[in-house]
């Protein structure tokens, strides 16, 4: 992965689901991607506040 993005928080429920938290090091926004390993499917979204915005990490 390009050096923008960074891991922050990977889990496995050790089975077929990954989740891992990436963050924008450019913007500071962080998103949830999700790993299927069995289906091979995919998702990605922002983390968002309870106000819509999305979750911005603080340095």
């Amino acid at each position: 992965m390009d050096e923008r993005f960074m891991v922050s928080e990977e889990k496995s429920d050790k089975k077929s689901i990954k989740t891992q938290v990436i963050t924008d090091e450019k913007t500071g926004v962080q998103y949830l991607l999700v790993l299927n390993t069995i289906y091979g499917s995919t998702g990605i979204t922002p983390l968002l506040n309870a106000d819509g915005t999305p979750v911005i990490r603080r340095r």
